[in-house]
């Protein structure tokens, strides 16, 4: 392959089109789409699930599923034709000049097999490295992702890790061989704002040191507009504005990119009061007025919410594989729910968030330390009682392929809690399931569907529809919008809200999304290596954050800075 000019482009896409054949007949994904990134630059395409983005990163490396094919069109990579290419020689380009950091870490770790074992398999298959230097290379590489204590991580399994780290796993395996072009799906969206940083950093030094040109596939706007040169915005399969992703940002011309903008959410805003979604989603989300914050010191109003949970000094200790001594997951930590409120967990991966959560699930035990649920203490639920806690308090989980059953039709997902806890007769549950799928902005054509035949973001959008279903009390949401572009992070942002609003529900919010934090969250628990190192309200945390590390956290955002919905209501 020859090198490429600095005058031509590395990757030169030029009217794709590409289509699905589906149990519904054919389906056009994409349309007429054309962009270039040069040498050295990174381009981002942003848009809302099912726009196309991620079907033309896939058509560019040639792993689009068998039901998928490019009907017409180019995709030049440094001169030469990709379209049509054998397999056996887009096996030689793939990885080793095309790299790919897909966005479900889950669905694309080997379970069975340790961390250190695929990357080591990515090196060895590319040449990278030989089977003395292998071992030395793994840690290296994962190190370079951020991954701490490599040595001993490389010995670990996928399920051992929390999902930030499974994400900075794939990130290192598809950085192993140092590729010409790096294909980033969603390539931090699993991860608290710290981390992507790191993540984000180092991908940034293989551009200047390497020429490694980078197409990010992103929904986070703040994050294309600190990291890429240039930007495509995505609508429907079609390109509807492209240009240098900053001005783009500052000054978007078309409808569907203003309605992009207007909806990202900002750490600037202030808390968005239930019920107070006026817009739709496409349009600005409203900000209402925000209520004063009660200090520290303040006397408490005299009709307080009682708490719907309470949490004493819970703690979780695992034995570790391959050291001494036990790992704290969770150390002595203490808060409480208010009823019909939202209480927020930030913290970076491994901080502990998670663990507490599926304690409060009752789904791992707490080493010790105590916790109760509308007065009642969590540790003595058995048989009828155990039945009606899972029924007023539902998780929504943070990786929605492994938690939906790819056996069953989204239907089946969404009829089974109902099932099962005998709720309403076959007519009355299959209006509640179309129901529920109105709820979540999912068209009813979809019941029929299996959940590999949706993208990241419609799946998620299925295990919310599943945890409303049985209309709990108490909703634990494990980071649920972070696969999600901004227009749907808005409508389920008011769909919680209204439920709320309606139903008097209360929710643990976890989220590395510090912008979505502020939007949603009432009080505000900054987690750090299981400790909990600041709690507050919201406006106290994001006004006057006391911890250095809180800090840290709000530095870190990506294209803060930027004041971007500032600029835009200007």
């Amino acid at each position: 392959m020859t090198e490429t000019s600095p005058e031509s482009p590395l990757l030169e896409v030029t009217d794709l089109a590409v289509g699905f054949q589906t149990m519904d007949g054919p389906v056009q994904a994409v349309r007429n789409a054309g962009f270039s990134l040069g040498a050295g630059k990174t381009l981002a395409i942003v848009g809302e699930s099912g726009s196309g983005k991620s079907t033309t990163a896939m058509a560019v490396i040639g792993l689009l599923p068998g039901n998928g094919k490019v009907s017409s069109g180019s995709i030049r990579f440094d001169g030469q034709e990709l379209v049509g290419l054998p397999e056996s020689k887009m096996r030689a380009i793939r990885g080793r000049s095309i790299g790919l950091v897909p966005q479900d870490p889950m669905s694309n770790l080997n379970p069975v097999t340790k961390i250190g074992t695929q990357v080591a398999e990515t090196l060895l298959v590319h040449g990278m490295a030989t089977s003395r230097d292998v071992d030395r290379k793994v840690i290296e590489v994962l190190t370079a992702a951020g991954l701490p204590d490599a040595a001993e991580r490389a010995k670990q399994y996928p399920h051992e890790f929390s999902g930030g780290m499974r994400q900075r796993a794939l990130i290192a395996i598809g950085l192993a061989c140092r590729p010409r072009l790096l294909i980033a799906d969603e390539p931090t969206s699993a991860l608290d704002v710290t981390v992507q940083r790191t993540i984000l950093d180092q991908i940034g030094r293989m551009t200047d040191e390497l020429g490694t040109s980078v197409l990010l596939i992103t929904h986070d706007l703040g994050l294309a507009a600190e990291r890429a040169s240039d930007l495509v915005v995505m609508h429907r399969g079609e390109v509807v504005e492209t240009g240098p992703a900053r001005q783009l940002l500052e000054d978007p011309q078309h409808p569907y990119t203003k309605s992009l903008v207007s909806a990202a959410p900002s750490v600037a805003a202030v808390r968005l009061r239930p019920g107070a979604f006026a817009a739709p989603a496409e349009e600005r989300l409203a900000v209402v007025e925000e209520t004063p914050a009660r200090s520290a010191g303040t006397a408490a109003p005299e009709a307080a919410p009682d708490n719907i949970v309470e949490i004493r000094d819970l703690s979780k200790v695992y034995k570790t594989r391959g050291k001494s001594g036990d790992f704290h997951a969770v150390k002595n930590v203490s808060l409480e729910i208010p009823r019909g409120s939202t209480v927020a967990i930030v913290g970076e991966s491994g901080s502990g968030k998670t663990t507490t959560a599926r304690m409060l699930l009752k789904l791992i035990e707490p080493t010790s330390g105590s916790m109760t649920f509308d007065g009642v203490d969590i540790a003595t639920l058995e048989k009828g009682r155990l039945s009606d806690f899972r029924q007023r308090v539902q998780p929504i989980f943070q990786d929605p392929y492994s938690s939906l059953d790819p056996m069953f039709t989204i239907e089946r997902i969404l009829e089974e809690p109902l099932k099962t806890y005998k709720r309403g007769n076959r007519q009355e549950r299959s209006a509640r399931v179309r129901e529920l799928m109105e709820q979540v902005a999912l068209p009813a054509s979809m019941l029929r569907r299996y959940p590999a035949e949706l993208s990241g973001g419609q799946r998620q959008r299925v295990a919310i529809a599943r945890a409303l279903a049985l209309n709990p009390e108490l909703i634990i949401c494990d980071e649920p919008v972070s696969a999600l572009d901004v227009l749907v992070q808005a409508q389920i942002l008011k769909l919680l809200g209204d439920l709320q609003r309606d139903l008097g529900l209360s929710y643990l919010f976890i989220s590395h999304d510090l912008a979505v934090v502020r939007l949603i969250s009432d009080y505000v628990c900054v987690m750090k290596d299981g400790e909990l190192v600041e709690a507050a309200t919201s406006e106290e945390v994001f006004q006057n954050p006391r911890h250095p590390y809180t800090r840290k956290l709000l530095a870190s955002i990506p294209g803060n800075e930027l004041n971007i919905q500032d600029e835009m209501a200007s």
